[in-house]
Order: C-alpha cells, then sequence, then structure tokens
C-alpha cells in the first residue's frame, strides 16, 4: 500500500468520512505498508512521505479534546514502530506523546502504546541517533524534576491547592507515567538510568525526588539482577556522600531508606564492592548517630529587634557539629541545606540502618563502635572535612548514643566465631543466601521484632482463633475546636488514633475530603504588635503547616515503600521457608511409607525362608556327599598333575638350554663372517683412494706446469688494472673539480646578468630623475645631468671590461681541462678494452682448464694468439 492510500485513510478514520473504515482495518493496512517498506529498497523515502503527511493531518484535522482521536494516532505510530527511527518519535513527543500522557480519560491501550513508543525509542544505540537519543533522555529525566508535581517544593504545594480536580488528575497521571517510563527503561536499561541520575544528583534541589525514584526502582522485583551494576555505578558513591554531608534529614531518611534496601542486594549480587564502600558505610553511620534535632529556621517578621546571627550560628555548631565544618577541597559536593525550613527538623531513624549492618559485619560494627575515628583511619577512609577524623567525630557522644541500639539488639552468633579481621578476609556466613533471608534475618535481631515472632509462634501453637466482633460501635475521633484562641485536644484521642494507624486494623475514614479544610489555614484572629499582615505574604503559621505536611507526607511516602518492600521480602522468605517445610513433609511421609513396604517385605521373605530352609538341608546332606568325592578325585589328579608338571619342566630346560647354546654358536659365526667382510671391503677401498691420490697429484702437477706462464701474465695483468684503476680516481676527482668549477661559472654568470640588470634598472630610474630635473631645471642643471650620465656610462663600461676578462679566463681554462678530460678519457677507453681482453683471456683459460680429462689434454692456444685474433687489424 502507498503512503498516499495510508494517510487518506488515516484522515477518513480521524475525521469519522461515510466510507465507515473501521480503527482494526485501518491497523491492518498499517502492518501492510510495514511490510512493504521493510522489503522496499526505498524504505528512507517512503517513511519521510508517510511522516510529512502525517504531520498535516495532524496540523489539519487533530483535535487534542479528543480522546478517541489520539488514541488512533497512538495506535497507527504503534504499529509503525518497527520502521520508525528515534528521532521520529522524539519529533512526535511534544506534540503527540506529551498531551497524551497527561491525559487522565485516555484509554490504558493507548497509554501503554505511547510509553512502549517512548521507552522503544530511548533503547536505539545506533551511532547516528545516540547524541539524539542521549538528548531526549536527558530532557525526559528534566521534565520529572522540573515538569511534574514535587512535593518537596513549597511552590509546587500551593499551585497544587489552588488547582481544580481536573487539573489535579492530570498532573497525577503525568508524574506516574514520567515514572512509569523512566522504571521501566531502568529494567531494559539499568545503566542508562543511573548515569542520568547521577548527572542530576549533583544539583541539591533534585536529590529529594532522584531518591524517591530510585525507592521506587529498588522496590522493583526486577532489579535485583541489575544491583551489581548499580554498586559499581559512582552513583552509589554519590548517594553515599549525600548520606555523609548534606543537611537535610528528611533527603538523609529517604537516603537510608535507599541504602537499607540496597546493603541485602549488595550482600548477594556485589560482595566485592561491598567490601569496597564500607568505610563510607560506617561513616554514615557515625554521621546518624549524632544526628540532633533541628528547631525551624527564623521566619523574617517585621521585629525590632535582630536576630543574633552570631549566636545562631554558635547554637548550630554545638548542636550539629559535622554539619557545620566546611568541607574539604578536594570533595567537590554542594551541600543541599534544610529541605522543609519552617518545621522542626527530626533526626533520621538509625535504627533499620544500624540492624542491617550489625548483621552483615557485627565484629566490625562493634570494632567501629569502640573506636571510630581510629577504624576510619585504619581502612584507610580520608576525611571529606577540613579536619582529620579524630577531631571531626565527637567519638564519646557516638559511644553513648549506640549503646541504647546495641542493648534493643541480641547477640550476632558470628561474635564468637570470628574478630573483625577474619570476618573481611574469610567468606561471609551469609555468601549463599537470598536477599529476602538476609531482610528478614536481620529484622529478627531486633528485640522488638524478635519478642514479636515468639508472641506469634506461642499464638499459632496454641491455635487461639481471634474472631472479629461486628457489633462494637465504630470509635470515631472528636473533631477539634479552633474557634477559640485555644485548641484543646485529648490526650487519650491522640494515643487512640496513633495506636490505630500503627496497628494492622482495618480503619475506615468517614466523610473523605478531596480538600485540605479551610480551618486548618485559617489566620488567627490577632497579629503581634497589633500589626496586619500584607495581603500578599503568606502568615507564618501557614507556611509552618505546609511544611510540616509536606515533611510528614513524604516521610509516610517513604516509610509506605519500605514496609511494602520489607513486606514482599518478607512474603519470600515465608515462601521458602514454607517450601523448605512442604518438602521436610513430603520426605518424612515418603520415609514412612518406605519404613511400612520394608516391613511388609522382611514378614514375607521370613516365610519364604522357612519354607525353603528344610529342602536346603537335604540339599546341603548332598552337597558334603559329593564335595566329599570331588575332593578325593582333586587329590588324585592333582597328584598326577604334579608329576607331569615337574617332568615336562625338566624336558623344557634342557631344550632351553641346547637352544641357547646353538644361537651362541649362530651369532659367533655372523659376526666373524661381517667381520672378515668389512676387513676386504676397507683394504679395497683404501686401495682405491691411494691410485685415486696418486693420479690427482700427477694432475695437478702437470696442470701447474703448463698454467704456470699464464698464472705470470695475470699478475701483470692485476698490476696494470690497478694502475688503470688509480687512474681513473684521479682522472674523477679532475673531472669533479671541472664540474665545480663549471657551477662556479655559471654561478658568475647568474651575478654577472644580475648586476646587469641592476645597472640597467638603475640607469633607466637615473634616466627618468634627469629627465625631470631637466623639465624643472635651467640649461645648467641638464648640462651637469649629461656629465653625470657620461661617468655612468664610463663606470659601466670599466665594470663590463672587467666581466668579461673574467669570462675570458674562465672559458679559457674549461677548455684545458676539457682537453685533459677528453685525453683521460681516451686513456680510460684503452685500459678498458685491455680489462676485457684480460676478463675474456681468463674466460677461456678457466674453460679450457674445466674441459680437459685425464693428465693429457689437446693442446691450447696461447694467450697471445687469442688476443691477435680478436683485434687482426692491431
Amino acid at each position: 500500500m502507498s503512503s498516499s492510500n495510508l494517510t487518506r485513510q488515516v484522515r477518513s478514520v480521524l475525521e469519522g468520512g461515510t466510507d465507515l473504515l473501521s480503527l482494526q482495518e485501518l491497523l491492518a493496512s498499517v502492518d501492510d505498508f510495514v511490510l512493504e517498506c521493510t522489503s522496499s529498497p526505498e524504505s528512507e523515502v517512503l517513511l519521510a512521505h508517510l511522516e510529512e503527511d502525517l504531520q498535516n493531518i495532524h496540523h489539519e484535522v487533530f483535535d487534542h479534546s479528543s480522546p478517541y482521536q489520539t488514541e488512533v494516532f497512538l495506535a497507527v505510530l504503534y504499529h509503525l514502530n518497527p520502521i520508525l527511527p528515534p528521532t521520529s518519535v522524539i519529533s512526535w513527543f511534544d506534540i503527540v506523546f506529551r498531551p497524551a500522557l497527561r491525559e487522565p480519560k485516555l484509554s490504558t491501550p493507548s497509554v501503554k502504546h505511547a510509553k512502549e513508543l517512548i521507552i522503544s525509542a530511548l533503547q536505539k544505540t545506533e551511532e547516528v541517533y545516540e547524541q539524539k537519543v542521549k538528548e531526549f533522555r536527558r530532557r525526559l529525566m528534566d521534565l520529572y524534576l522540573l515538569d511534574a508535581f514535587n512535593e518537596g517544593s513549597g511552590a509546587d504545594v500551593l499551585e497544587w491547592a489552588e488547582l481544580n480536580e481536573e487539573q489535579r488528575d492530570k498532573r497525577s497521571h503525568w508524574k506516574r507515567n514520567l515514572e512509569d517510563i523512566l522504571l521501566k527503561f531502568g529494567a531494559k536499561r539499568p545503566e542508562d538510568l543511573m548515569t542520568e541520575v547521577y548527572i542530576h544528583f549533583e544539583t541539591p534541589g533534585s536529590r529529594l525526588q532522584l531518591l524517591m525514584l530510585l525507592n521506587l526502582y529498588i522496590s522493583d522485583p526486577s532489579f535485583s539482577s541489575s544491583s551489581d551494576i548499580l554498586a559499581a555505578h559512582p552513583l552509589t558513591m554519590s548517594i553515599l556522600r549525600s548520606l555523609m554531608l548534606d543537611t537535610s534529614s528528611t533527603v538523609c531518611t529517604a537516603g537510608l531508606t535507599l541504602l537499607v534496601k540496597l546493603l541485602p542486594l549488595y550482600a548477594v549480587h556485589a560482595r566485592t564492592s561491598l567490601k569496597l564502600i564500607l568505610g563510607e558505610l560506617f561513616a554514615v553511620l557515625s554521621r546518624i548517630l549524632i544526628w540532633k534535632e533541628r528547631p525551624p529556621a527564623s521566619i523574617c517578621e517585621s521585629t525590632d529587634e535582630p536576630l543574633d546571627q552570631a549566636f545562631e550560628e554558635e547554637l548550630e555548631r554545638e548542636m550539629n557539629r559535622l554539619m557545620t565544618i566546611p568541607l574539604h577541597p578536594d570533595f567537590k559536593w554542594q551541600r543541599l541545606e534544610l529541605t522543609f525550613d519552617a518545621t522542626t527538623s527530626l533526626p533520621p531513624p538509625s535504627r533499620p540502618y544500624f540492624t542491617i549492618l550489625y548483621y552483615l559485619y557485627p565484629s566490625n560494627v562493634l570494632k567501629f563502635l569502640n573506636s571510630p575515628a581510629q577504624y576510619l583511619i585504619d581502612l584507610p577512609l580520608p576525611s571529606p572535612y577540613t579536619l582529620d577524623w579524630p577531631e571531626a567525630l565527637p567519638q564519646d557522644e557516638i559511644r553513648r548514643r549506640s549503646e541504647r541500639l546495641l542493648r534493643e539488639h541480641v547477640c550476632h552468633p558470628l561474635l564468637v566465631w570470628r574478630d573483625a579481621t577474619a570476618e573481611l578476609s574469610e567468606n561471609e556466613f551469609w555468601a549463599k543466601y537470598t536477599a529476602s533471608r538476609i531482610t528478614s534475618e536481620a529484622s529478627m535481631l531486633d528485640v522488638r521484632n524478635s519478642a514479636l515472632g515468639l508472641q506469634l509462634h506461642d499464638q499459632s501453637l496454641q491455635e487461639v482463633e481471634v474472631e472479629n466482633d461486628d457489633g462494637l460501635p465504630a470509635r470515631l475521633i472528636r473533631p477539634i475546636d479552633i474557634t477559640n484562641e485555644k485548641a484543646t485536644i485529648a490526650l487519650q484521642d491522640m494515643i487512640n488514633m496513633t495506636v490505630a494507624l500503627k496497628s494492622n486494623l482495618d480503619v475506615e475514614i468517614i466523610h473523605p475530603q478531596s480538600q485540605w479544610p479551610h480551618s486548618l489555614f485559617a489566620l488567627p484572629s490577632r497579629l503581634p504588635n497589633g500589626e496586619n499582615s500584607e495581603p500578599n505574604e503568606i502568615p507564618s503559621h501557614f507556611v509552618q503547616i505546609i511544611s510540616s505536611l509536606q515533611r510528614e507526607l513524604l516521610l509516610l511516602r517513604n516509610e509506605l515503600n519500605f514496609e511494602l518492600w520489607l513486606s514482599r521480602e518478607n512474603v519470600q522468605h515465608i515462601g521458602r521457608l514454607y517450601q523448605d517445610r512442604v518438602l521436610a513433609k513430603n520426605a518424612e511421609a515418603e520415609r514412612q511409607g518406605l519404613v511400612h513396604t520394608l516391613l511388609y517385605l522382611r514378614s514375607l521373605l521370613l516365610t519364604l525362608l522357612f519354607t525353603q530352609y528344610n529342602k536346603l538341608r537335604n540339599y546341603r546332606a548332598q552337597v558334603v556327599a559329593f564335595e566329599k568325592e570331588l575332593r578325593e578325585h582333586k587329590q588324585q589328579a592333582s597328584s598326577a598333575k604334579n608329576k607331569y608338571a615337574e617332568w615336562n619342566n625338566e624336558l623344557q630346560k634342557k631344550l632351553k638350554e641346547l637352544r641357547d647354546e646353538k644361537k651362541a654358536w649362530v651369532n659367533e659365526e655372523a659376526k666373524l663372517r661381517k667381520a672378515e667382510k668389512e676387513v676386504k671391503a676397507l683394504f679395497d677401498a683404501q686401495g682405491k683412494l691411494l691410485a685415486d691420490a696418486q693420479n690427482q697429484v700427477f694432475l695437478l702437477q702437470t696442470q701447474k706446469k703448463e698454467t704456470q706462464h699464464k698464472v705470470d701474465r695475470l699478475h701483470d695483468y692485476e698490476r696494470q688494472i690497478e694502475q688503470h684503476v688509480k687512474i681513473q680516481r684521479l682522472w674523477d676527482d679532475d673531472f669533479a673539480k671541472f664540474n665545480e668549477r663549471k657551477e662556479q661559472m655559471d654561478l658568475m654568470r647568474t651575478q654577472y646578468h644580475q648586476m646587469k640588470m641592476r645597472v640597467e634598472s638603475y640607469q633607466q630610474a637615473q634616466v627618468e630623475l634627469e629627465t625631470s630635473a631637466r623639465a624643472q631645471r635651467l640649461r645648467i642643471q641638464a648640462l651637469e645631468a649629461q656629465l653625470a650620465q657620461t661617468q655612468t656610462v664610463q663606470h659601466s663600461h670599466h665594470r663590463k671590461h672587467l666581466a668579461q676578462a673574467r669570462v675570458a679566463s674562465f672559458t679559457t681554462e674549461k677548455a684545458a681541462l676539457l682537453d685533459v678530460n677528453k685525453r683521460l678519457k681516451d686513456q680510460n677507453n684503452e685500459l678498458k678494452d685491455e680489462v676485457e681482453e684480460l676478463r675474456a683471456m681468463i674466460e677461456i683459460l678457466k674453460a679450457q682448464h674445466n674441459g680437459h680429462k685425464g693428465l693429457i689434454s689437446s693442446p691450447r692456444a696461447s694467450p697471445m694468439q687469442f688476443t691477435s685474433s680478436l683485434h687482426p687489424g692491431s
């Protein structure tokens, strides 16, 4: 199907034409176009035309207020996903996907299509689209941090309070969909998501949102396979630095919850990385133990008395020492101050974090609490502050605050078996545990959890059934009366509400409201100092209430996520224990069945044995008689066999001796014959060698006499050749000198021509000057110019004469050198001819010497005859 037909069908479905084309038929046409495009060599051109047509349709027909048109458009793009490049999805994001993800009325399949299209674009790793995909990934993270609703921002909360229900639904769907996209993308490409979080984690204002996102990401069961990637990623160190250096208790609480979830996963999947960050973990523990409650920041009010800033800083320094120590310059970290500065900042809970550390490394925890600064120095772990660890850490306060935690935890069995050094060097006892088992067993080290577990265990043994009594009336919490200046609250009502919320009972909320009660934000009847607040200024109690509610909401949500994660881990552990129990029960049942079967088979075997016993007695008597007779026959046969064996051995021994003697005689005879043959062959060979040597000596002597005069002449030729070579070298040296002189002459000629051209240019310049002077001056100046010109001409004639004389002398010298060179060339040619004649004579002599046979050879021509034959005219 062509792109024009497809776009026509899409336009018809969006406009609701009369041809009544259904959505399924349209999607089938889209699938056909995808198949055609994948098999076509011009797929990029077809896709470009289709995208252009779809852009036109979206501009002309598309209505964002119609959920149906959005669903159709998303379905078409989803079916085009196999051929859509990521740049196309990125271009459609602002005009289609972003409004769709904000629309709460959109159907679930359409929202799923939009999410899958965005996730597929984020997963493309082609080098062509790498930069675009990276920018799109960063933009999604920026939208989640800056555009979505932020519970930790006071401005967002105030804006949220002013929105109607529909706008709130849109913002909620927008944030939930962005979270879902990032989490699903992180499940498929964990390292890319961690990198983006690491980049944005450098901004202090984004850390709380990123920690909440990471809490959701880690709570997913599929994250366990990616925990080793996070352990080796720099994001882990950024989280630990945030816990060590940031001063926001809300951020630290979320970070501690995240760390408590991560440590069991690191223990299972990344034990080596866990040991590498052990120092940072203990530094975080020391920081959390000495964290003190911080009062709310002072709110600027119209007062005559200014605040004593020095006193406030000194008070803060005394209460939270680590928060006021400046950071070391090597640590490039920007601290996050109070997130909610209008409410009291409570210290983060240290019990779950201490429990999991105490379970994993009990001996090291006790060693650290005994001497915190020395333990961090021995690791070694550099101090992030300008002070060293002994000066920065209040060690006595750490020991005092950890005493309560140690009292509320049972003694770890590993404290008896290993010390701190063996705990880090040997294999961990939890090396083969699952994360759920580590979490559950660690929680049981807490005295409260272990006591609750024992109580539930006793109740299960007693099988006490507790039935709910539906007849009891529901207890209602009385509303608070704030009409007076003082709010009256009953202490028992607060206790009842706390117990109901902390227990596992079903709490029914009557008359739920989507808006906060207006009485909560009611202005006080009178202001201090009798002053009225400005209309645009937010009252101080309003800011305090907003900040406290925001912080409480975030902490409750964080605690809820942690409890859900802990419940899931406990359920997994309980399932494993139940499976082990079922397997044990099945094994016991199989064992009991095998025991009964064995007993039955034993009784049956005894009856069979009793019936066969009598037959066995008769058979035994017969066997004894037969064995006696057999024994007698065996004795007779063995005696006869022994005699035969002895006689046979004697014969074999004699035969062997005779064979050995004969074999020795035959070997000796063969050796003697072989020695005789070798001696004869040696004599014959030596005779032949002696005759050959005598012949060779005679031939060599004769040959020497014949070639003696030739050798003498060759020596003479060699001397002549050496003389000719020396002359040739002298000639080469002279020729080189001649060439140098020639180059010098050429250089002088060039200089002469240059000087000549310069003189001519000077003459022309002088003529011009004289002409101008002759026009301006009178007859006297003209006569002076002629006189100067005459003198210049004479001087140039003199220089010309000298140059010509030099050229003539060089020409004469060159002619002489050419004559000498010609004579030397002639001599060299004659010497070359003589050398060639000598070489020819040597070759002829070699051929004659190698061609003759025996001591007498055919007469050969003398070298003089050969020379005369080569030059008949000479």
